[in-house]
């Protein structure tokens, strides 16, 4: 089963702010890792605490994306942030997140 992949529109404005060659990897990336078994746990999918952003994370070298699944009434993962490890600190946009 495919899965759609939509972007928020806070996704699309996050992912804009990265560089040309971190926005093509991101895109690439999530295309290859949740088009099929997005809510299969891997080294680079995990499924998080419970928080305000979303249920999952994808890892993508120091690069966050985060994201919701749901099978009905189409199978679609939503992206709902893209933000940057730096050190131990996440940021998305210009702002320091709590997960």
């Amino acid at each position: 089963m495919a899965f759609e992949i939509v972007y928020s529109p806070e996704a699309v404005d996050q992912l804009s702010t990265l560089a040309k060659t971190d926005q093509v990897l991101v895109v690439d990336e999530v295309d290859k890792q949740l088009s099929q078994y997005p809510m299969l746990p891997t080294r680079r999918r995990k499924l998080l605490r419970p928080n305000s952003i979303a249920p999952w994370e994808l890892r993508i070298g120091d690069m966050r994306v985060f994201y919701e699944v749901q099978n009905e009434p189409l199978p679609q993962v939503s992206i709902k942030a893209i933000g940057k490890k730096v050190h131990n600190e996440l940021w998305i946009g210009a702002e320091r997140i709590e997960l």
